[in-house]
């Protein structure tokens, strides 16, 4: 078991190199940053003087193998834009991108698990069927769109709920602030978790109800059901317990999609979170915040997948003799 998980974190550290050569690589291409920080009237002097001042006229592997040497300490360099250190502006913005992703995975996973057990059990069932037809509105629906019929039908029409921003939030420590305390904040949250969870409570829905027909037809059910086991204990006790383990997979590669892909949520819903940031520091060309970016999104799907994998040998036995 030890050598199984020292083997995948060898694996993760080598896939978080690549992606942050190829995201390093990428951004000398999207245009110079000197151009957005200094104005019309700017002389050849003050272009080198800046270029040197921010290590832009170093070799291409001397500015990566520097960026990998903070981005271990946690420096990831300066803004260009906001003269700021990089990890000080992520902070910031940090918590409301988690409180959105946490809300969002929360209502795809209960949901989608819910969802998918009742349409399975009762799977001729009328409600089950419209379940299923309806699910098809999640999948079929880019994310802004029903961002912007969300915003439309309850924020226009029916004035219920904020059409944008974070609400009012409570300061908790030194850099959290939080709007689950306060009336505002809740009411803000709603909109763009339910915009941002919908497409993965779908998925999570449809793929357990897959699941879950399969294993109910298995032999051992049969003989569960013949023994006189109550339907319950079969279902929950016994079926579901087999479903969830290609579930798993699949609702740890989606949990790091809700951070990765809350950028359009954040832009549709203009919330306060990283994803934001990354699209205005793509506009100004801020290498170092979205060199960053790239970097913690990276990390935290090779820690989920990391994760996955080690809860695998505590869900299914036969994946823990193998380890």
């Amino acid at each position: 078991m030890l050598a199984f998980i020292i083997r995948r974190v060898g694996q993760s550290v080598l896939v978080l190199l690549i992606v942050g050569l190829v995201a390093f690589s990428m951004f000398r291409f999207v245009g110079d940053p000197i151009d957005n920080m200094l104005g019309q009237e700017r002389t050849i002097e003050d272009v080198e003087r800046l270029r040197t001042q921010l290590g832009l006229d170093q070799p291409f592997p001397v500015q990566y193998f520097k960026f990998l040497e903070g981005a271990v300490q946690g420096n990831f360099g300066v803004s260009f834009r906001q003269g700021r250190p990089v990890a000080e502006i992520i902070l910031e913005r940090a918590p409301a991108t988690l409180e959105l992703a946490f809300v969002s995975g929360l209502f795809a996973i209960v949901l989608g698990i819910a969802l998918g057990v009742f349409t399975a059990i009762r799977r001729d069932g009328i409600v089950a069927n419209v379940i299923m037809a309806s699910s098809l509105i999640g999948v079929s629906l880019p994310t802004f769109l029903i961002g912007i019929l969300l915003i439309y039908l309850f924020s226009v029409e029916l004035g219920w709920l904020p059409s944008f921003g974070r609400g009012e939030t409570v300061p908790i420590g030194s850099w959290w602030t939080t709007g689950f305390l306060t009336e505002s904040g809740l009411k803000a949250l709603i909109l763009p978790s339910i915009t941002l969870g919908l497409y993965q409570m779908t998925l999570i829905m449809r793929l357990v109800r897959s699941e879950m027909l399969e294993v109910l037809r298995q032999d051992y059910i049969r003989f569960a059901r013949a023994r006189g086991l109550k339907g319950r204990v079969i279902n929950f006790r016994h079926a579901l317990k087999n479903t969830m383990v290609p579930v798993i997979t699949v609702i740890g590669l989606q949990l790091g999609s809700i951070i990765a892909f809350a950028i359009i949520t954040e832009t549709v819903f203009q919330w306060p979170g990283v994803g934001l940031l990354f699209i205005n520091a793509i506009q100004f060309v801020d290498i170092p915040v979205m060199a960053a970016y790239l970097m913690l999104i990276s990390v935290m799907f090779v820690g989920i997948n990391l994760i996955v994998d080690i809860l695998y040998a505590f869900i299914d036995p036969r994946l823990r003799v193998a380890a």
